[in-house]
């Protein structure tokens, strides 16, 4: 009899084994893999899009001659990444509404979707939305604060708002036209308070406009509670800036609850290449050779830690590209553009198709 309960007691601890084994073999993180050659690429002309895809983010516009940078996937280590499908992700998206907030970098995120569900074809039937959501072009400004369009086929609604701190901004004197901005560090924007709930995906992301030349150009002035901030160690831009990813985390894990089909993701920073100087300093981007720097990213941790500490013990989901997209040096704006300005150097942005398509094939695989 004991024989029997010690073989039976054994069974179990095996099966236990093999289903610790079966889940570590499932578990999969999307940021630690390889970059691959792959023919099937890119996912839409870079002469095409042209009803999304802005002129200045182009590369095939402009006087580069060299675009081997598009010729490369993302291969996680653990699993297989879906095939991306326009018509397939908005079979998923039905009746659902995606939504990015965030800087210029998050607008290119926004654009690349629109360029990979479209396959970057003309596609007429799609609507314009943004009037529904208060995004409209203000007088006297450059562009709205966002755009939103919608896939009738479907009902999905692929939306962008222009959030480059995701502060909450106002006026600190609205009768006068040069008053100052109260940047709220700890109140998310208003525009992410009042729609939440009409969304089905978040991604959210901040970073590059945390530099003091910014905050006094847009006159933004740092309120913490409602008040101008007084502390000194917070109002130094870095902890500023980390104050608020944490803050903004935190008040959207509080309101998950009241959402349970809204899945929210923080994408972490965007990396920068600039070489022998700054973006006003002559700093430059030059090369054009893929993966110089190596095709592979072996580590299990997150390159952006304030984002991945942010998120850690919340329903927030953390979309990681840092360290992948650290390895494309190559493949920014750089030299190039429509009017070819001598001496200007874009080492922040991307060509476009290019890497944020990538981005989006993570977040298509974790959605």
């Amino acid at each position: 009899m004991p024989s029997k309960i010690a073989s039976s007691s054994k069974e179990r601890e095996n099966k236990w084994d093999l289903k610790i084994v079966d889940t570590e073999k499932r578990v999969c993180n999307y940021a630690k893999g390889r970059w691959v050659s792959d023919r099937k690429r890119p996912l839409y002309s870079g002469f095409g899009c042209k009803q999304w895809l802005s002129e200045m983010w182009a590369c095939r516009l402009t006087q580069r001659t060299d675009f081997s940078y598009e010729g490369f996937s993302w291969q996680p280590e653990n699993c297989e990444m879906p095939e991306f499908e326009g018509s397939t992700f908005l079979r998923r998206m039905r009746d659902k509404t995606i939504a990015f907030i965030g800087d210029s970098l998050g607008r290119q995120q926004f654009q690349s979707l629109m360029c990979m569900v479209t396959s970057g074809k003309d596609a007429p039937e799609v609507e314009d939305v943004g009037g529904e959501y208060g995004l409209f072009k203000a007088p006297g400004s450059i562009r709205p604060d966002g755009w939103a369009y919608k896939f009738p086929s479907t009902n999905t609604t692929i939306l962008y708002y222009w959030s480059a701190s995701l502060c909450d901004l106002e006026p600190v004197n609205i009768t006068d036209p040069a008053t100052d901005y109260a940047m709220h560090l700890d109140r998310p924007p208003a525009f992410m308070r009042r729609n939440l709930h009409r969304f089905d995906v978040l991604v959210l992301n901040t970073g590059h406009h945390w530099n003091r030349g910014k905050l006094q150009a847009n006159r933004w002035v740092m309120y913490v509670d409602g008040m101008p901030n007084k502390d000194r160690k917070r109002a130094q831009i870095g902890n500023a800036k980390n104050f608020t990813i944490y803050s903004v985390v935190k008040w959207l894990d509080t309101q998950l609850p009241q959402y349970p089909k809204l899945r929210a993701f923080f994408r972490t920073i965007s990396p920068r290449h600039f070489s022998n100087g700054d973006w006003n300093t002559g700093g430059r981007c030059d090369n054009t050779t893929p993966l110089a720097g190596g095709s592979e990213v072996s580590q299990d941790e997150s390159s952006d830690p304030v984002v991945d500490g942010a998120v850690k013990g919340t329903r927030v989901k953390i979309l990681d590209i840092t360290a992948i997209s650290q390895l494309r040096d190559e493949a920014h704006i750089s030299r190039y553009s429509i009017k070819a300005t001598e001496g200007v150097n874009d080492c922040l942005h991307w060509c476009l198709p290019g890497i944020p398509d990538t981005w989006n094939e993570l977040l298509y695989a974790q959605i």
